[in-house]
Formats: C-alpha cells, structure tokens, sequence
C-alpha cells in the first residue's frame, strides 16, 4: 500500500504528519466530515452577524436630494407589523447563540398549528417570516421584545441587505452571462446562439461549470456597504443609497454591514 502523508492540524501540531495507511478501517472508508459548527485552529466555521438586524419590505425606487443638491438613487423600504423576538438561543441550551426574530402579521389560518403554537409560547402576534441572526452575545434581548429601526440604526449607517432576486425564467447566454452576438448580415447564421461549448477528442466532454444558457433569477442575493441616506419616522420608512434585490413587495433582512477589526473580529 502506498503511504500517502497529510499535515494534521487538527489532531496535533501543524508540523506533524498523519499516515492513512496507519489509520482504523472505519476512518479511511468514509470521507471526513466537518460540521459546520466545527473549530478548526480555535476558529469557529460559521458566519456570525456585526448586530442584530430587521426584516421589512421594499417599496420601490426614487431620486433623493439631498441639501447640498445631489441627487442619490435610493430605494424606499417601509415596514409591516413585526421584527418581535421569538426566541433566543444560547450555547448553553442550543450550542450557538442567535435571536429569532419574527415579522410581517398575518391571520391565524394561515399558520400551522405547531407555528402557532411556538408564538404563543412567548405571546407574540401570529407572523409570516421567523428568521435568525446569529450574534456574539443575547443578555441584552428579552422575548416578545420590538426591535425598532430607528433605535437600531441611524443616517450614514452601512447596512448589508440580503434578499431573493427577481425571477427571469429560462434565458440565453447573452442575457444570463454578458456573451457577445454573433454578426447580424453577411450570411451569417449564428446570431445569438451559444457556440462551442467544449473541444472534440480531448477531453471529450463539458467541464462542469461552463456558462450556459438556463435558470436566471430567483435567487438570494447579498448586497454589502449600502448607506443609510433617510429614516422618516412619520412615514415609518428608511431610504438606502442603491437598488436592493427583488421587485416591489420582496422581504428583505436588513444587518449591520460587516466591517472586519472593527464589529467583527479578525479572528
């Protein structure tokens, strides 16, 4: 058998050597599996929120002027009943430490007996969307608590807003990956077909990952550093410098933005 050696930070130092060969049958069978919540070198393999966040609803696009006569594109979002606290886990009871947050009424009918159920544990209103944000410590929440925006975040704030895009169906090369076409006169047939895909003989195949014509959209896309431009209390909206994922009426989860060395640590 051939000894194959691979540096094993995990079970001793970083300049040992573990041999497969000299490994128990049961561990060389199987690929090694690390969770997700596994620590490898003292770090925690899973992303964690800068601070807790808010989930609300895009309104729709406009032009902002500012004082100084700058005009900004910005995107109104505006916020349904909701961002109540549900739950809060803890290392203790759960292994991590996050804060469910639950958003946007709706009737009793349209929930489960068992989502029902989970809410009226902590007397909260019946809500459509139950999200977590992961953080580094929860003393400071309490359940049933209203997370209000304003109090959370203010003006000049940068925000990482994530949300689902909008759906395009089934598209071509050109629309879903940039492809140039192909010419329009001279007899040419090949306008704004796709084109080789892969060489004859060798490999004799596709390589996994080419861009190709298929499914564009609908997807869950993150938007980092947007800047807070206004919050109007009175119409209980906040402007974002920007266009944000989705059409008119898509949830958005809104989080501090990410800023490594300064809400997040380096390590």
């Amino acid at each position: 058998m051939s000894m194959l050696s691979i540096p094993s930070p995990i079970y001793g130092s970083s300049h040992s050597s573990l041999s497969i060969s000299r490994l128990p049958y049961s561990l060389t069978a199987q690929p090694l599996q690390v969770s997700r919540r596994a620590k490898v070198r003292g770090v925690v393999v899973m992303s964690m929120e800068a601070g807790i966040g808010v989930m609300a609803t895009k309104l729709g696009m406009m032009s902002f002027f500012q004082p100084d006569g700058e005009v900004v594109p910005v995107t109104v979002v505006g916020f349904k009943e909701g961002n109540i606290v549900t739950q809060i886990k803890t290392e203790a009871t759960d292994g991590y430490d996050s804060v469910q947050v639950g958003y946007r009424r709706v009737r009793d009918r349209k929930l489960t007996k068992p989502e029902m159920g989970h809410l009226e544990k902590v007397g909260a209103i019946p809500m459509r969307h139950l999200q977590e944000f992961r953080l580094q410590t929860v003393d400071q929440f309490e359940l049933n608590q209203r997370l209000v925006f304003d109090e959370l975040f203010k003006e000049g704030d940068l925000v990482d807003v994530s949300g689902t895009t909008i759906g395009k169906g089934f598209q071509g090369g050109i629309k879903r990956h940039n492809f140039r076409r192909g010419p329009m006169t001279h007899g040419s047939k090949s306008h704004r077909q796709l084109g080789s895909i892969g060489a004859g003989t060798t490999p004799g195949r596709v390589y996994k990952g080419k861009k190709m014509p298929g499914r564009m959209g609908g997807t869950n896309r993150n938007i980092r550093k947007l800047k807070i431009v206004k919050i109007d209390k009175d119409l209980n909206v906040v402007m974002i410098k920007g266009a944000l994922p989705g059409k008119p009426g898509n949830l958005l989860r809104i989080t501090p933005a990410k800023i490594v060395g300064k809400n997040i640590p380096k390590n």
